[in-house]
């Protein structure tokens, strides 16, 4: 987002607790605080026209205080409020006629063996804190009553809020990378499809293999979301192809996200730009796919200082490109970069991806 609006001619201003996070070297201003500290939100605004923010995960009260001052806030507190709960934002949906899996709210593990009884949702079940997870975190697979304790206690029962969800038996998982003006123009990315290793992001393909009716669906779907949440910018909508043939939204997303960065090399205006755009009131660019293409996230493969190994062998397929994220610090599982490749078909990109899969990777040092 910076690179982009610094693009545009704007300055950019950052709170982030690490003082050599990856946006340190490119934007005007660094504030290194936590991401609820209640004084480092008005330091902000002392330089910002405009506020926006890439992670959901994040202090509402001290963006709320600043809206109340007159400040941009986009997308909104309202929406993010929403949205960064699990539980309000699944009642949000519902309560607008999107198709969602049955949902519950728990606070016992009484309550969760209620739920798998088979007048209810039955087993399998997932259970979910209703704040904070993400990739996987905060999620855990109730496969019969006799994981419902170790769930439980894994997620912090009784001390954090929980939802149960019904388990969906989907056929694929596709997201839809919408943005939305301050005058309430909209700009639609292509349908991408997902899939997920050990509940992280693995490979984002473009345009996903799904039928006509199925992408009928999913536009009205991601169309009638952006009304519900009336948010300015780039949102992310992620749904579940059941094999019913309907379509159920899985979660919503207010920033730019992990499966639309294949944007960056196959569309005119990534979502990072439009972004940009609409929060500062710009008409959009084009979001017309210009090419197949497939993106694989590089998670760390071990501890230690980020070491990129590969690139020079990765390179040697021109339509190959790599983005290291900057993180000093390689971690297990860590997302700290992708590779996308782009091809004549979907299927050619993915073949070459995979083959990519064991030479370029990131280590910890």
């Amino acid at each position: 987002m910076i690179l982009e609006a610094k693009r545009l001619g704007y300055q950019v201003a950052v709170i982030d607790p690490a003082g050599d996070c990856p946006a340190s070297s490119i934007c005007d201003h660094l504030i290194v605080a936590p991401l609820d500290d209640p004084k480092a939100y008005p330091e902000l605004a002392k330089y910002s026209d405009v506020i926006t923010y890439e992670s959901e995960h994040i202090d509402t009260a001290g963006l709320a205080a600043l809206e109340q001052e007159g400040y941009n806030v986009y997308p909104s507190v309202k929406a993010l409020t929403t949205i960064q709960n699990k539980f309000l934002q699944k009642t949000a949906l519902q309560k607008g006629n999107i198709p969602v899996p049955e949902f519950s709210k728990v606070t016992t593990t009484d309550d969760i063996r209620e739920m798998g009884k088979p007048e209810n949702f039955g087993y399998p079940l997932m259970l979910k804190a209703t704040r904070g997870g993400y990739d996987g975190k905060g999620n855990a697979f109730i496969k019969t009553e006799a994981d419902i304790e170790r769930a439980y206690n894994e997620l912090g029962g009784g001390k954090v809020e929980l939802m149960v969800e019904a388990f969906l038996d989907f056929e694929k998982e596709i997201s839809f990378i919408v943005c939305r003006g301050i005058n309430g123009e909209r700009a639609v990315y292509p349908i991408a499809e997902n899939t997920h290793a050990n509940s992280v992001l693995d490979t984002t393909a473009v345009p996903a293999k799904i039928n006509k009716s199925i992408e009928e669906k999913a536009t009205n779907i991601a169309d009638a979301v952006m009304s519900i949440f009336d948010g300015v910018g780039t949102f992310c909508v992620e749904m579940f192809v059941g094999k019913d043939g309907e379509v159920y939204v899985n979660e919503v997303a207010p920033r730019p996200h992990n499966s639309g960065h294949y944007t960056i090399e196959a569309c005119f205006s990534d979502q990072f730009e439009n972004h940009i755009r609409a929060i500062v009131g710009l008409p959009f660019g084009s979001t017309k796919l210009m090419s197949p293409v497939v993106m694989v996230n590089l998670l760390g493969q071990s501890d230690g200082v980020t070491n990129l190994v590969g690139l020079n062998e990765a390179y040697e397929n021109p339509n190959v490109r790599v983005h290291l994220y900057g993180k000093s610090e390689s971690r297990i599982a860590r997302k700290m970069g992708h590779y996308t490749v782009i091809a004549d078909t979907v299927d050619k990109a993915m073949e070459q991806a995979q083959a990519l899969k064991s030479i370029v990777r990131v280590e910890g040092e």
